[in-house]
């Protein structure tokens, strides 16, 4: 292992056995012994990253991707087919909170035997217990049965013999929901804490603002493979931003599957997701983002212009009024907007046909997902035709690699005497 490594990863693969309907009794396996097929998964692929000493890392991906695999051979609860595990250090695992716990002995039994599951001699839990306690702030109930707690009781009282066993390296698989809002509070503070003192954390969560509090770095699993790694918020965004394109196309495609159409007759070019309103006196027959048509997700680039085109028709030429842009982020906040009266086109009038495009020279939406709402409207600002979710959005780092919005800045460096 080199020097300043706390875990070594190297090209690990898994693969699992999953039966279609196994007979479980002896009876069921004689007569039924067709039953016994099943099919090779691989789980992992060949995943190797390594973590220093004291340092924290987050691993991420959806359900089935492999992360808590990993994590569960990092404990040794099961090892892998190929490839090799190396960690320096006592390990404290925070997998299956509670695991080793009798229901029915009392709290301060349990935690002499969860604590020696973890490697403690009955010496160290003694100079430890009161600080179990105090922690799990349990102790009127600490001689009572555990099976008479509550499973928020149950959580607090194994996540305080787990975060209090002075462990080398600690594996957490999405267990810090545990408690209250005060006692997760409580939770972070002591994982910092721990951090800061030189344990190394690994932590498996779906809650990626618990991982940016507390990680330096995250990995990005998909399909039992690495797929990003790197600073949280950034592989964070790009992990969003994907989810976000294939549940939109999962959606899409499950809309075409059932042979839905859509309620009212949608424009091409624009998403699936858009509903209209207004009187259709003049109405949208198209609409383009930098000059395609196309109704799942329009990339456009972090820092560089891109324009809106939309084509309208009516059989009431001459008819004054104006066309209306809102840019909208995944909140529901407006983002940015435009309109052809704010920006001196107070003369325009629609046509039997037309186009009018929307040049976005500058903009300064951050790397993530938006959809734009389109309305035309006449001079009393009735709505004549309106889509909303016409456009979904989706900003991502320019050719240049930038992830960033550019800021006004300077630097002033100066020489020490």
């Amino acid at each position: 292992m080199q020097d300043g490594n706390a875990i070594e990863v190297k090209n690990i693969t898994k693969k699992f056995k999953v039966y279609y309907d196994k007979g479980e009794s002896l009876k069921e396996k004689v007569i039924f012994w067709k039953r016994n097929r099943y099919e090779e998964r691989w789980v992992l692929k060949g995943i190797s990253f390594d973590v220093k000493k004291g340092e924290a890392i987050g691993l991420i991906g959806k359900n089935g991707c492999g992360k808590s695999t990993t994590l569960k051979m990092l404990t040794r609860i099961m090892y892998p087919d190929s490839g090799s595990i190396e960690i320096k250090g006592r390990v404290s695992s925070l997998i299956e909170l509670g695991a080793g716990f009798h229901p029915d002995m009392s709290g301060r039994e349990n935690i002499y035997t969860n604590a020696s599951i973890f490697g403690l001699s009955k010496k160290e839990i003694d100079q430890r217990l009161q600080e179990i306690i105090d922690f799990s702030e349990m102790e009127e109930f600490l001689d009572n049965p555990v099976r008479t707690y509550s499973s928020g009781m149950y959580m607090r009282l194994a996540f305080a013999v787990a975060i209090n066993v002075d462990a080398d390296v600690l594996l957490i698989d999405e267990i810090l929901g545990v408690g209250d809002v005060s006692f997760q509070k409580k939770c972070f503070e002591k994982l910092k804490e721990i951090k800061v003192n030189g344990t190394t954390i690994v932590i498996v969560s779906h809650s990626l603002e618990q991982i940016e509090k507390i990680c330096e770095k995250s990995i990005w699993i998909e399909d039992g493979k690495i797929k990003e790694a790197g600073m949280p918020q950034l592989v964070h965004e790009h992990y969003k931003s994907e989810m976000e394109e294939k549940r939109l196309i999962k959606k899409d495609e499950e809309q075409k599957k059932r042979g839905e159409e859509e309620k009212q007759q949608l424009p091409p070019g624009c998403s699936k997701d858009a509903y209209r309103t207004g009187n259709q006196s003049v109405q949208i027959q198209w609409i383009k983002v930098n000059g395609r048509e196309e109704d799942v997700l329009q990339k456009v680039e972090i820092r560089r212009g891109f324009h809106i085109s939309v084509g309208y028709k009516t059989e009431l030429a001459g008819v004054k009024g104006k066309i209306a842009c809102s840019i909208v982020n995944e909140l529901g906040n407006l983002c940015s907007y435009a309109d052809t009266a704010i920006d001196g086109y107070t003369d325009f009038t629609f046509q039997r046909e037309g186009k009018a495009t929307l040049y976005i020279d500058d903009h300064y939406l951050p790397i993530g997902n938006y959809v734009v709402h389109l309305v035309l409207l006449n001079e009393q600002d009735d709505v004549l035709d309106s889509l909303q979710q016409a456009v979904r959005l989706w900003v991502v780092p320019d050719s240049n690699g930038y992830e960033t919005l550019p800021m006004t800045h300077r630097w002033e460096l100066e020489a020490g005497e």
